[in-house]
């Protein structure tokens, strides 16, 4: 096949990029590097990579139109300044409709789009069922709520996935990686008092390789594990896993105002519809993490929070 895939140079892009190239597809990867890095962009044959935003719709265009994907995986997101609301609009809403309008003019055979889990707010209940209405209240949320919308009203055969937090190599968002770094270099941790669902690349990547199929079902799915951790389960396991005891238990706060205490996704449709089962434990998955961060680091961390930006 060949597939434009939007984000490349982040953990999700990436991955499913090695995936694609090692058996054979051609791939063709968008980035700006604004939370990307471009040692993550594979150097490897049948990848041609452009840097630039899907904000730009000619330049978007263009690249449709010269490359003639059959595949679109839109992975890029703006999340990094919840008060760039400007940013967050041009990528994730103007970014998406420009995606959308060339997938149209050119035929593409399937788009998978990855979406937040915010898109529910604060949920009503939990697990969160695909019925649960959408209440974003963060930039991120809203913006990325509306570009789905976008692409569920274009008529594009297309998989949307409403999506726990994936973790895996080059996962530099949210509390492993900050935990990672911040116990290495001897500095003090804090916790939030929030839950959050874990699924592991390896099982994301088993999903993908189901959704990507453009004779598969349709429509909005969850990606979760159906269970969940506490932050402050995440934070022992990640110093258990660098062998650092800590003179006194780690601080528990109460979660940011734009914050969710917690997020855990039903997906028995997703599980149903595509036979799929995640089989990597949180505790295996988090020590091949560490072990991944072991070797190549941890420079920059990102979070869509301002309490910890």
């Amino acid at each position: 096949m060949r597939v434009l895939i939007t984000g490349i140079a982040g953990s999700l892009g990436s991955n499913i990029a090695e995936r694609l190239l090692a058996r054979g597809d051609e791939v063709l990867g968008i980035d700006n590097f604004s939370t990307g890095s471009a040692d993550a962009v594979p150097e490897r044959a049948g990848l041609k990579f452009i840097q630039g935003t899907i904000a730009d719709r000619d330049s978007v265009k263009t690249q449709f139109d010269t490359f003639r994907p059959d595949l679109v995986v839109h992975s890029a997101a703006s999340y990094k300044d919840p008060d760039d609301w400007q940013e967050d609009i041009a990528t994730n809403v103007q970014g998406t409709a420009n995606l959308v309008h060339a997938a149209l003019a050119t035929s593409v055979k399937r788009f998978v789009n990855f979406q937040t889990a915010l898109c529910y707010g604060k949920p009503l209940e939990k697990p969160v069922s695909l019925s649960h209405p959408l209440m974003p209240f963060t930039s991120y949320g809203i913006s990325k709520t509306a570009g789905e919308l976008y692409l569920m009203a274009s008529g594009l055969n297309y998989v949307s996935l409403r999506m726990a937090s994936v973790y895996g190599p080059r996962h530099y968002v949210g509390p492993i990686p900050t935990f990672y770094k911040r116990l290495k270099a001897g500095q003090k941790c804090f916790v939030t008092d929030t839950r959050r669902d874990y699924v592991a690349m390896p099982d994301f990547l088993d999903l993908f390789d189901r959704v990507a199929d453009d004779r598969a079902p349709t429509g909005v799915y969850h990606l979760s594990t159906g269970a969940d951790v506490s932050i402050k389960e995440i934070f022992d396991a990640v110093a258990a896993n660098l062998n650092i005891k800590l003179d006194a238990p780690v601080e528990v706060r109460p979660s940011d105002p734009d914050d969710v205490a917690s997020i855990l996704l039903d997906p028995s449709k997703t599980k149903s519809d595509f036979g799929w089962q995640p089989k990597t434990s949180f505790d295996d998955g988090l020590r091949d993490l560490i072990r991944w961060y072991d070797d190549h680091g941890v420079e920059q961390t990102f979070s869509h929070l301002r309490g910890q930006r």
